[in-house]
């Protein structure tokens, strides 16, 4: 079965846009170098995590708001963020234009999205891509492994990463390296 892995860039301060982010501001405010690691100043230890990553995707759940900020022109074009691997959005209603077919719109919860990528992702990796999708889904117990790349930038403000949790949720440290543009740090989560 397949795992629910949540893998972010996220800065000190535990934000993973800068303030203002937009379709024109996909990063926000001050946070332009937030996936360096992965282009700009990649290391080969910093490449081999992220081939590791999308070799292993088997399908992606994501929010609404990632999907409008990203999706077609000037985005993602006709795939999502990993290519034509399938995505399924968490959202409140269906999109009235059409979209490129590996997208499924769900409109019952992150719960039902989850379910439904793990059916598609086989004994693959779920990717959670996206903040309020991870906050939903990490208090019902739904994420299994939780994988941050701590980038040096305070930015002050933004989409905070763990913002909406209700209580505390226990975390054993699986991986931990660091390389010039990200801390990568991979944490199962105790159920």
């Amino acid at each position: 079965m397949a795992q629910v892995i949540c893998d972010m860039s996220m800065s000190l301060d535990g934000y993973v846009t800068g303030p203002n982010d937009s379709r024109e501001n996909p990063f926000g405010d001050g946070a332009g170098m937030m996936h360096d690691w992965i282009s700009d100043a990649a290391t080969d230890e910093d490449r081999a995590l992220l081939q590791e990553m999308l070799d292993g995707v088997g399908a992606i759940v994501m929010g609404r708001t990632s999907f409008d900020k990203n999706e077609g022109d000037g985005g993602w074009d006709e795939g999502g963020p990993v290519g034509d691997i399938p995505c399924f959005v968490v959202t409140h209603h269906e999109p009235a234009t059409s979209h490129p077919s590996i997208y499924t719109f769900v409109t019952d919860g992150v719960a039902s999205a989850i379910e439904q990528a793990k059916e598609v992702a086989g004994d693959k990796v779920v990717g959670l891509h996206g903040a309020t999708v991870m906050q939903q889904g990490l208090p019902l117990g739904l994420v299994d492994e939780i994988r941050v790349h701590v980038i040096p930038v305070l930015l002050g403000g933004g989409t905070p990463l763990f913002a909406h949790l209700d209580s505390a949720i226990s975390l054993e440290r699986t991986s931990a390296l660091a390389t010039p543009a990200a801390t990568h740090l991979s944490f199962r989560v105790i159920p």
